[in-house]
């Protein structure tokens, strides 16, 4: 049984740093290409970092030079570095296999992440 599970979000003011973490259970990260996504109230859930099974990585250009991704396959775990957040980082973040779920139509319980004064 697939679980990921979404941890470190939180209050956090404008030009604060956070990291998120996923824990994955029931499938391998390092055999897919692992991603983080958001959502915010209102919006679609996006795509803001991938790392693929080799490790290449890549992230949106809304999140450029702030938001690093990485991964640690001993662990089964993917990160979120978030630097210099800002209000329009507000949202719930989730992470999943890219460019499909690995389980169609599931997703976590994601993390919520406010940038707020």
């Amino acid at each position: 049984q697939v679980q990921l599970v979404e941890s470190g979000g939180g209050l956090v003011q404008p030009g604060g740093s956070l990291r998120l973490s996923c824990a994955a259970s029931g499938m391998r990260i390092s055999a897919n290409t692992m991603a983080w996504y958001r959502q915010a109230p209102g919006t679609q859930r996006e795509l803001i970092a991938r790392i693929t099974s080799n490790g290449y990585t890549s992230v949106a250009d809304s999140v450029k030079g702030r938001f690093t991704i990485s991964r640690d396959s001993a662990k089964n775990m993917v990160y979120l570095q978030m630097d210099s957040l800002k209000p329009d980082d507000t949202a719930v973040y989730y992470c999943n296999t890219h460019p499909r779920t690995y389980v169609p139509g599931y997703w976590g319980q994601g993390t919520q992440v406010t940038v707020s004064s």
